[in-house]
């Protein structure tokens, strides 16, 4: 069938707004383009975490035969057996997917947080989608982790994808990942608040005018959609309530104090499950299933530990729990999760964290009658002790602080959850500084805290700054054949080798020359004026590390050598010029951050 040219003219918007290169051209020159390409990540978000969750659902339904409105840890499951051998198949079925992957794909996976730390935001979606996989194969057979990590992981490589489509600088690619994140944990929660100040302070490290819009767009977008789809809410109900005293705040500050240390050791515990694996002769793909045991052991003593634990939460919350039973369900809840983790199964602690610092709140409720005057009712302890908990495991004090709002509508109990909360994130901070992500990338070697844009330093290397056209002698020269090979004014400084072509140090020219040729310098030889023998540049050194040898050696120019064996000369690199490329490199970042590029 053959249009008409007003039927072209009638679909010409549709394709000017799907079309990429003006697309492209919208996002990068305008700032309503950037927020237009947040609400389509917002958009993709609600859709993968919508998805990803009926998935999840249904292998609960299906593996663990529980009905269709009941999650699976508040589910009674009569079946001993079930309980015990899903997780290990799950185990089973992730440790061949980890064996297949081994061989497939070679290079490290990237978790948002890496990728705008360290690669611009550039994430692999092929990756995030099998993240996603393995972590619902976790959470479908039962295993004690939540798929928030898979959520943000999908959301944030669709975004990074579309961007990388787009061409977006790298502080617009960054932005762009964080509104997938914001997405994807808005959408999970029901809370846009929540999901916006997640991506400012653990995807994009920062906050500013600039990106405020298209986060916050690609939340309430997210939430929209999930909410269309699946039409679930995440909410507790504190009851009635009255006008919170100022007595109330000295508990809700001492549980945060409390969580914080609790976060640390379980942090520390999943760390100790993943090295004792690591030294295990166990083989990888078969640590899963191992795994699976201890966790479906777990499950026979509570059901409560397995997957997330949203059914359990609500479930504790609701009813009367005795102290014994609370610090059953904690320690088994906290082994689980731990063990989980810990010998391979995909995951994080977002929820459980939540679920725990629930069951941490409503004991310390139990300690309500020594403390002078306080209100506080059991269920609003349950609710200070999720968030503070979250806070010392996750990160994110006002992350969690709007997401007791979001999630009670009470914004009295928001303050004294927010006194909490600042309560944890110092202590944590001050007293082992890491939350689980950063804490993980220091057991890796990494040295990033946060999501702070730091990869540009290390893309400013030795090897992209050094010029390679230097001035090199052999250290074997008289002195008379060095000064008639490089006379006063022919260059300032000289790079000696031996005979092997090796590094031998460096000669200042002037210095050559400002002794007399006289009977005073006879006995002078050319390894009198060597200098550095020993200090010289490597490239793949960074500028900042660049910059402190520089401060070190108090040297103006340094030699460049290949590595530390061969010690082959293949530049020179000064110190104004690093320090005014390191300069030009930190107003260009300013200026991106605020948006005058």
């Amino acid at each position: 069938m053959m249009l008409s040219r007003m039927d072209i003219r009638r679909f010409r918007p549709l394709t000017t707004i799907f079309d990429l290169g003006r697309l492209r051209a919208l996002v990068r020159h305008s700032e309503m383009g950037m927020v237009f390409a947040g609400a389509l990540v917002g958009i993709a978000s609600g859709l993968a975490v919508t998805a990803m969750s009926y998935v999840s659902e249904q292998m609960h339904r299906l593996i663990f035969g529980i009905d269709g409105t009941a999650r699976l840890s508040a589910s009674q499951i009569d079946s001993k057996f079930l309980l015990m051998t899903a997780p290990i198949a799950g185990g089973a079925l992730l440790g061949l997917l980890i064996f297949i992957l081994a061989r497939w794909r070679k290079k490290p996976m990237v978790d948002p947080i890496e990728a705008n730390a360290l690669h611009g935001g550039r994430l692999s979606l092929t990756d995030s989608i099998l993240v996603a996989v393995q972590n619902l194969v976790s959470n479908g057979f039962g295993a004690s982790v939540g798929l928030e990590a898979g959520y943000t992981q999908l959301a944030a490589g669709i975004a990074s994808k579309f961007g990388l489509k787009l061409q977006l600088r790298r502080a617009d690619l960054r932005v762009l990942v964080g509104c997938g994140a914001a997405g994807a944990i808005a959408a999970a929660f029901n809370a846009p608040l929540t999901g916006a100040f997640y991506a400012f302070e653990l995807i994009v490290g920062t906050y500013t005018i600039v990106s405020l819009t298209p986060v916050v767009v690609a939340a309430l977008v997210a939430t929209l959609v999930a909410r269309l789809l699946a039409g679930s809410d995440f909410v507790i109900d504190v009851g009635s309530f009255g006008a919170v005293q100022p007595a109330d705040y000295v508990p809700a500050i001492a549980l945060g104090a409390f969580c914080a240390g609790i976060g640390i050791l379980i942090m520390q515990g999943v760390s100790f499950v993943e090295e004792l694996a690591r030294k295990s002769s166990i083989a990888l793909p078969f640590r899963p299933a191992l795994g699976g045991i201890i966790v479906g052991l777990l499950a026979l003593v509570s059901p409560q530990v397995l997957a997330a634990g949203h059914g359990a939460l609500h479930l504790n919350l609701a009813h009367e729990v005795t102290i014994p039973a609370l610090i059953g369900l904690f320690l088994l809840k906290s082994v689980a999760s731990a063990v989980s983790i810990g010998s391979g199964f995909r995951g994080g602690l977002f929820f459980a964290s939540l679920f725990m610092g629930a069951l941490l709140g409503k004991l310390f409720a139990y300690c309500a009658p020594y403390f002078a005057d306080a209100t506080l009712t059991p269920v609003i302890y349950a609710v200070v002790g999720m968030s503070s908990l979250a806070v010392a495991v996750i990160g994110g004090p006002l992350t969690m602080t709007f997401l007791a709002l979001e999630i009670t509508g009470d914004f009295p109990i928001t303050a004294l959850v927010l006194a909490a909360v600042i309560t944890s994130s110092l202590v944590v901070r001050t007293t082992f500084g890491y939350s689980f992500a950063t804490w993980r990338f220091h057991l890796r070697g990494e040295s990033i805290r946060s999501a702070h844009d730091v990869g540009w330093i290390r893309n400013l290397t030795v090897d992209r700054l050094m010029r390679s056209d230097v001035k090199k002698a052999k250290n074997s020269l008289t002195l008379d054949e060095f000064r008639q090979a490089f006379p006063i004014g022919s260059t300032q400084r000289v790079i000696l080798v031996d005979d092997h072509d090796k590094y031998a140090g460096l000669v200042l020219v002037p210095e050559v020359y400002a002794n007399p040729t006289s009977t005073q310098d006879e006995g002078q030889k050319l390894a009198d004026f060597i200098r550095y023998r020993n200090d010289f540049l490597q490239p793949q050194m960074n500028a900042k590390q660049a910059a402190a040898i520089f401060d070190k050696t108090e040297s103006e120019a340094l030699a460049v050598v290949n590595n530390l064996i061969e010690r082959k000369v293949i530049g020179q690199l000064s110190e104004s010029h690093t320090l005014r490329r390191y300069s030009e490199e930190l107003d260009r970042r300013r200026r991106e951050v605020s948006g005058e590029i």
